[in-house]
């Protein structure tokens, strides 16, 4: 009981890391572009983070990707000693990247950990449910992949619109769709990264006997979930907004609305999809996109290519360290 409840506060304190490290993915371009202030920004990200709670429990009435976090490992192989080793890891590159300005994946270092001190735990391979893990590993690339081409398919459309119009006036009318952008992509951002600790809390209480099923959650884990997101958004992330808002390319309130936009689109089809896909991959591939309609060199390639090697780096590195964690963790537990 004492380890179950450990892991409870440890999936949260993960939670608010996620929301604080990921809240660049969200306010990004919108502080870039000046729309809102840093602080109005995470206001507004954070109100949607959680509002993405009622969305995904009255609306789409099912967590997919809940479900998908939770079956990376086969249920036999779960223990609660496991997922407190995944979560020590993921927190601990979670906090290292984010004190480096480095937007990596939060969904991937968590399931990387998880695997990490799975297969440590059980000394095979075996205990990797491939058929949810390989999707999660595809999405690394078609994720950005996806933000970009329909960012750049969504900016090349809006320019050849206005074309003929008043710059000034189409400037403040973006600005005020980029409010709209901004929000969409919070909501999916909140869906999609919440429902992550939702699954390792779910995969506990079931190692734990509590509940039978994932299915058989308790409405109080949404809803922590949820707040304990929207809360670490809230806190902000001002190293890694300057990496996504600033450092890829320069990004105008026009753009800004395609970025979030196609960030949005991609999120709300890889919830549908139940894939956990990350939000640093899908608004990165976004923020290239709508820079590339410009011309090529308006993206700074150097910087998505150390970004890129973050992202490859994010499970292998995590779950070495749910290895190292789970090593230690045996001579006490």
């Amino acid at each position: 009981m004492t380890l179950l409840v450990i892991i409870i506060i440890l999936a949260f304190i993960f939670d608010y890391i996620n929301g604080f490290h990921d809240a660049a993915n969200s306010i990004a371009t919108i502080v870039s572009t000046k729309v809102l202030t840093p602080f109005q920004a995470v206001l507004w990200a954070a109100v949607f983070n959680f509002a993405a709670f009622f969305i995904a429990k009255y609306v789409i009435q099912e967590f997919k990707v809940a479900n998908s976090v939770a079956s990376s490992v086969f249920e036999q192989f779960i223990t609660l000693k496991v997922i407190f080793c995944g979560l020590v890891a993921a927190i601990t590159w979670n906090l290292f990247t984010w004190w480096l300005g480095i937007p990596s994946s939060s969904s991937h270092t968590l399931i990387g950990g998880f695997i990490g001190a799975a297969v440590t735990s059980a000394r095979t391979l075996d205990v990797i449910n491939y058929h949810k893990v390989l999707p999660i590993v595809y999405f690394i690339v078609l994720a950005p992949l996806i933000g970009m081409v329909v960012s750049f398919i969504i900016t090349l459309i809006i320019v050849n619109i206005c074309r003929k119009a008043n710059p000034f006036h189409a400037e403040n009318w973006f600005k005020r769709l980029q409010l709209l952008s901004s929000a969409a992509l919070s909501l999916g951002h909140g869906s999609n990264d919440a429902q992550k600790v939702m699954g390792i809390i779910a995969a506990a209480m079931v190692s734990a006997g509590y509940i039978p099923n994932i299915k058989a959650m308790p409405d109080w884990i949404p809803l922590a979930c949820f707040t304990a997101i929207a809360l670490g958004t809230m806190s902000g992330g001002w190293k890694i907004v300057k990496t996504m808002g600033t450092r890829i390319t320069k990004v105008t309130p026009l753009e800004g609305v395609a970025a979030e936009s196609a960030g949005a689109v991609t999120l709300f089809l890889t919830e549908h999809l139940g894939i956990p896909a990350s939000t640093t991959h899908v608004i990165t591939g976004a923020i290239m996109g709508v820079g590339a309609t410009k011309r090529l060199s308006a993206v700074r390639w150097g910087v998505t290519v150390s970004l890129l090697w973050a992202w490859v780096l994010t499970i292998p590195i995590s779950g070495l360290l749910a290895a190292l964690v789970y090593a230690i963790s045996s001579l006490f537990i």
